[in-house]
């Protein structure tokens, strides 16, 4: 069967893969129909993700069929429908057994540490499997993009009385505001493209929005819109250093700061502000298993609206092509999908 291959940085190529043998135990074979793009293979094709390795077969963002399953597996049948949690985890290392399974000593992501989903069939532990007898493939892909967004407040915990700021509103800062919105907090975002905050306003129902200008005035209309408080919750998801290095300058007294996004890059903080405002610092990785159920359960039940997200989609053979154009911002992507089968 064919497979689409990050062979190096920048240097994509279609191959040839066996078809996985018969399910081991525990074990499942799942055939792909929807693959998210999000910013990890961006990263990855460029050569800027630090956990990326090569040559890999890119896919993580998931909406599979289950047509085999091996002994001893009882959550999935063969014909369900279901969304995959990419992160395969040792079940045995310290952090494991304390149900911090995002943060495995020995982790490996699909599409990032060994190979995803961009091809017809693979194997994956059933475990990893999260069914629903509701959701199109395509909102189940979105199910792991949510996922970065719910751990990422979660880490926060924000209160319906404070304020968020967002600063990033591509897929990963929209899947912040979900979950913020589903807080009840007052969400602020932030980003250098007034496109994606039209988008944000318009078709996400956040009014608030600040066109980055320069970090000096940046932060003069955030002290004004928040009355001098500032954040209680800064939330980057735009994996820039730059970014990441000053995002704690809106962070009020007592405030929590959360890096969701990940950068090769040095981060340098002045401590001084931090210390006078007694920042709490977060980062935020991946995301843990009841995370993706309550994601699977809310779309569902129509708590989350995932109609906005998919903008852009190609066929699997038009995916290399597409791919570079994807990464523009003037394209207008939200979110790009991947038909496989």
């Amino acid at each position: 069967m064919k497979a689409i291959q990050l062979e190096k940085p920048q240097q994509f190529r279609v191959i040839d893969v066996p078809d996985p043998p018969a399910p081991g135990p525990g074990e499942a074979v799942v055939r792909v129909f929807r693959v998210g793009i999000c910013g990890t293979d961006f990263s990855g094709y460029l050569g800027k993700m630090p956990f990326f390795s090569y040559p890999r077969i890119p896919g993580h963002e998931l909406g599979v069929e289950v047509v085999a399953v091996g002994e001893g597996v009882t959550n999935v049948k063969v014909g369900d429908r279901a969304a995959v949690e990419p992160y395969i985890n040792c079940q045995k290392c310290y952090s494991c057994t304390r149900g911090h399974t995002n943060c495995c000593e020995n982790h490996q992501t699909l599409g990032v540490h060994c190979d995803g989903g961009l091809r017809p069939l693979f194997t994956i532990p059933a475990r990893k499997l999260h069914v629903s007898h509701k959701l199109t493939f395509e909102q189940l892909a979105l199910v792991e993009t949510l996922g970065i967004g719910l751990h990422a407040i979660n880490r926060a915990n924000p209160k319906p009385e404070e304020t968020v700021l967002v600063i990033g509103a591509g897929p990963i800062g929209l899947s912040v505001v979900e979950f913020a919105k589903l807080a009840g907090s007052r969400i602020i975002v932030m980003d250098l493209n007034e496109q994606r905050l039209r988008f944000v306003r318009e078709r996400m129902g956040v009014s608030e929005t600040i066109l980055a200008k320069g970090l000096d005035e940046d932060v003069k209309t955030f002290t004004e819109l928040t009355g001098g408080k500032l954040g209680n919750v800064v939330i980057d998801a735009t994996g820039s250093a730059k970014s990441m290095a000053t995002a704690y300058n809106f962070v009020g007294f007592v405030g929590r700061l959360v890096w969701v996004g990940i950068t090769q890059d040095p981060i340098t903080v002045t401590q001084p502000l931090m210390h006078r405002r007694e920042m709490t610092f977060l980062a935020s990785r991946n995301a843990v298993s009841p995370e993706f159920t309550r994601i699977v359960r809310l779309i569902e039940g129509g708590m989350l609206d995932t109609r906005p997200w998919i903008t852009h989609t190609a066929p699997f053979d038009a995916m290399i092509g597409e791919f570079t154009h994807w990464m523009k911002p003037e394209t207008g992507v939200v979110k790009a999908m991947v038909e496989v089968n």
